[in-house]
């Protein structure tokens, strides 16, 4: 959401005339997008601040914005702690960056907008235009909602995003149209809970808004992120299963496998909840690849609770999980929960965490040794630039050879697996012949 975020800020200030440039010292303006998620997403925040004193102190006329979740937590404060930064804006006040930015221009007085908005704020300017060479030239994010109303004890998103509130699926489609129009070939739907789009607002379900994307032109790969188990409905469950561009694979935060630490989480659901969803989307779709999120050491939790929550990774069969370790967040209730873990008890707790996922992921992905998969190719690899590098439909990365090929980006080919590793596998073009695009030779140019 934060990459989308920033496409929106340098698309709003396009039209004031500032363009991107990929080097800090040839900025005018110089906007930081933050994350508050966790505690050392925030401490990078004044890390990379304390880099700029030396790039403002070179340039006293470059303008330096700080948006995004810790800009809206901090507010003045962060002016106050920062005395080069000339303004700070939270996630909602996007469209007011071209106001902001000419009022720091002129020498204005810092500011700081943090209001939050009733009703979801469209970016009207074009879409930015890639080039091909761009991580992105193929795939693209859209948000369709933004905030949350679930107020999880751990979570800062509620106070730093605001309430929930959806997109509107026009708005949404239009957007997916040109981005397709474009040549972008994947779609990733992002919200901080996609399976509640459209319930306060009336704008039809988010299983309505997947078959409408679904049917548009272009679109060969619908992703979406993240899904709450609580709102899992039956009928999103049953898109894995009839909808063939959406992706195998979503990604069901579970957080903890204890009920005790999910109901003090406040999470709406139990653990026997979430495997029974869990055995519900493997049904409708057999070859869905299951991710999820895990906090190692909340507050009060005991070896027992982590016991379930290891028992419930061996259950559920994760193909890969992300793990963070508990910190406290400004302005979320487990703060002032008593029972607070000890860093060392939270560390070991994590490196188990981490141990068995590793375990189970390289399994699964040594499993896939001899198979077949479709590759959406995405560019070269970044370890080995004579292979090519893409993701199956499950979401695992893929790097492959194929010599003799011309130009595979934003091809959909079939690749021989050959060997599993714990992030990636590696194999070959199968059938080079028929799938390969032919280098350009003198006489096509001359024709």
């Amino acid at each position: 959401m934060n990459v989308y975020d920033s496409e929106a800020m340098a698309r709003v200030l396009a039209a004031q005339g500032y363009e991107l440039t990929p080097h800090k010292k040839d900025a005018d303006c110089l906007l930081l997008n933050t994350c508050a998620i966790r505690a050392k997403a925030e401490q990078k925040v004044f890390s990379y601040l304390g880099r700029l004193v030396g790039l403002k102190a070179n340039n006293p006329d470059l303008i330096i914005g700080v948006g995004g979740c810790v800009a809206q937590q901090e507010a003045h404060r962060l002016l106050e702690r920062v005395p080069y930064v000339d303004f700070v804006f939270g996630p909602h006040a996007i469209n007011q960056l071209p106001e902001i930015v000419s009022r720091a221009e002129r020498g204005g007085k810092r500011v700081v907008v943090t209001d939050f908005t009733d009703t979801f704020q469209e970016i009207t300017q074009p879409l930015l235009d890639r080039k091909p060479q761009e991580e992105s030239g193929i795939t693209a994010f859209v948000t369709i909602m933004a905030g949350c109303d679930n107020y999880c004890t751990y979570c800062v998103v509620p106070h730093v995003r605001g309430r929930e509130m959806s997109r509107d699926s026009k708005a949404i489609l239009h957007e997916v149209e040109n981005l397709a129009a474009k040549g972008m070939k994947e779609i990733t739907l992002l919200g901080q809970n996609v399976n509640s789009y459209g319930n306060k607002e009336g704008f039809g379900s988010f299983a309505d808004l997947l078959k409408q994307i679904h049917g548009i032109p272009g679109v060969q790969r619908i992703r979406f992120t993240t899904s709450h188990p609580k709102d899992l409905s039956p009928e999103l469950i049953q898109a894995f299963a009839t909808l063939p561009k959406l992706c195998k694979h979503i990604h069901l935060p579970v957080q903890s496998g204890s009920n005790r630490i999910l109901k003090k989480m406040n999470r709406g659901y139990t653990r026997e909840d979430y495997l029974e969803k869990v055995r519900a989307l493997r049904a409708a779709c057999p070859e869905i690849r299951l991710t999820t999120d895990i906090i190692a050491g909340f507050p009060s939790e005991t070896e027992e609770d982590f016991q379930d929550t290891m028992d419930l990774i061996r259950e559920a069969d994760y193909d890969s999980l992300f793990a963070f370790m508990y910190s406290d967040r400004p302005l979320a209730p487990a703060a002032k929960f008593p029972g607070k873990l000890s860093e060392t008890v939270k560390h070991q707790r994590l490196a188990r965490v981490l141990e068995v996922s590793e375990e189970i992921t390289r399994a699964k992905h040594y499993a896939l040794v001899g198979t077949v998969q479709r590759v959406l190719v995405e560019g070269r690899s970044q370890q080995n630039p004579q292979q090519w590098r893409g993701r199956t439909t499950g979401h695992v990365t893929v790097n492959f050879l194929a010599p003799a090929c011309g130009d595979l980006v934003g091809k959909q080919v079939d690749v021989m697996i050959e060997n599993g590793y714990s992030n990636s596998l590696l194999g070959a073009l199968k059938g080079e012949d028929d799938q390969c695009p032919q280098p350009p030779t003198e006489e096509s140019h001359a024709a």
